[in-house]
């Protein structure tokens, strides 16, 4: 039953991502893609369930598929890629010219005019003081003006400079964007922006705060993650049939995993607002099976304006998430019975967890339940410890420094977008390495695999972060590292765990 919810849960995933990203630059149909994606998975669940008592998965089983799924993927997507005067009209910016970094903001630009006259361009260049930056030349792309030239000041310093002659000259008709080239040349791209008052008359209004389908979607969620408190508490579903009281067992379980995820949306939601970034309201998404949730989620519609930004938006959700976990956890251990390890240890297994398979939780578990839990000795997590190991699992996930993660956010922040691309594929690489020692991990590392490596840059994405940020990011990626890690057995020996 696991594996048929994992691999659901999956392919839930492996859709809506390529949907989201990759519908928009090829003719292939969506499903098509989908299903040459799940190659893999559909091989490794069916190889399970017909052999259910073996659990070593010959190689050849593993890597083939692994290999000829990217190949079938790509070959997809070029066969029906669209052409380049097609794509100019998609929503997506892309410079493709020779030692241009790509620009990747979502904005809907096909109703927007890009040009200006011969005025403007004199002045244009006029924003640029010889001090500051020196221009060089000027590229017409179909939707986005490039100013390229040389930094001669402190990045801090030259994009508020420029943004500031530019907007004197253009008003808010332009997004004014700050990036660099694969080699590391600092450039300036105007692109329309659709968030200006003329733009906003002629693109349809969409609108981001839609309380009532929050309220609702929270509602159901309440719903399904008391059903699955109830039954975590040992209550049958013919039971609440009889007794519909006892669903109130289930509160622990949902007012916890619910006030996680909660804290964790609303703490990115918050920071978004600080910024003045459009962003929609959390959103659960309730499922009538499993945890009872897949979780929530916010979208944000407009530009990060700076790496700053980006680095605040991204930690705030993972820490506010934490700062909660860790009492909700505390409180649930301490309900929770010590009972013999199983001969088979799965991580949701919640009737007999094994607590060292991560550093942090096994600590965590030694200091609430102390001298009960020694070792060989396994947890019957109540079900508040249940949504508080839920946390630390997500917390983990979503520190993964990768993509759009908030962990690949976090380190585009800190390092650039450049360095954060190959920060990303070596986590890749290791969570696989770690996925064939821990089965466990499978599923993270598929979907590693698929997620899109890169993300979105900031409009000002050259300014570095202080020192402040930069120390907190690496004691959330500490952080991560110590909800992975196993505990080491000397450390095992030194507790009697």
């Amino acid at each position: 039953m696991d594996l048929i919810i994992l691999f659901l849960l999956l392919s839930f995933i492996s859709y809506m991502v390529i949907k989201r990203n990759v519908s928009k630059i090829t003719t292939t149909p969506t499903w098509l893609l989908w299903l040459s994606l799940m190659i893999p998975p559909l091989i490794w669940a069916g190889w399970y369930l017909i052999n259910p008592s073996q659990n070593s998965m010959p190689p050849i089983l593993i890597f083939i598929p692994l290999l000829l799924s990217p190949i079938i993927y790509v070959w997809l997507i070029e066969i029906g890629k669209i052409p380049q005067k097609e794509s100019n009209h998609q929503s997506t910016i892309s410079l493709e010219k020779s030692e241009k970094k790509p620009i990747e903001e979502e904005l809907t630009l096909q109703k927007l005019p890009l040009s200006i006259n011969p005025q403007e361009e004199k002045a244009l260049r006029d924003c640029f003081p010889w001090g500051i930056y020196y221009l060089q030349k000027i590229d017409y792309l179909p939707q986005a003006i490039l100013c390229m030239g040389k930094l001669m000041s402190a990045p801090e310093k030259a994009y508020p400079t420029v943004k500031s002659n530019l907007e004197k000259v253009f008003q808010d008709r332009f997004l004014i964007i700050f990036q660099e080239t694969l080699q590391g040349q600092p450039f300036f791209a105007l692109v329309p922006n659709p968030y200006s008052p003329t733009a906003q008359q002629k693109l349809p209004q969409e609108k981001l705060t839609r309380p009532d389908i929050a309220l609702i979607l929270l509602l159901f969620t309440f719903i399904t993650t008391t059903i699955v408190g109830a039954q975590l508490s040992g209550v049958e579903v013919s039971e609440l049939e009889t007794n519909p009281l006892l669903i109130l067992q289930g509160l622990p379980y949902s007012l916890s995993l619910i006030l996680i995820l909660g804290i964790h949306e609303l703490s990115h939601y918050l920071f978004a607002v600080y910024y003045q970034i459009r962003t929609t309201l959390p959103y659960f998404i309730p499922i009538p099976f499993f945890l009872g949730t897949f979780g929530a989620f916010i979208s944000i519609k407009s530009p990060m304006p700076n790496r700053k930004a980006v680095f605040d938006v991204a930690i705030a959700g993972p820490l506010g998430g934490f700062l909660v976990t860790i009492p909700v956890l505390i409180w649930g251990l301490a309900y929770s019975q010590i009972v013999n390890m199983p001969e088979q240890i799965n991580m949701l297994n919640f009737e007999a967890l094994d607590p060292r398979f991560s550093f942090l939780f096994a600590i965590i578990s030694k200091f609430v339940l102390g001298s009960k839990l020694i070792a060989d000795k396994a947890i019957a997590l109540h079900p508040a410890a249940v949504a508080g190991y839920i946390g630390l699992i997500i917390t983990a996930l979503n520190l993964m420094p990768v993509g759009q993660l908030d962990g690949g956010h976090i380190v585009h922040a800190m390092f650039g977008q450049k360095k954060a691309l190959i920060i990303g594929q070596i986590t890749r690489i290791l969570v696989i390495m770690l996925a064939l020692i821990r089965g466990e991990f499978l599923l993270w590392a598929i979907i590693l695999i698929f997620m899109p490596v890169t993300d979105q840059p900031a409009l000002n994405d050259v300014t570095e972060l202080d020192n402040k940020r930069d120390f907190l990011g690496l004691l959330a990626l500490l952080l991560l590292i110590m909800i992975l890690l196993p505990l080491p057995s000397t450390v095992q020996s030194w507790l009697n765990i």
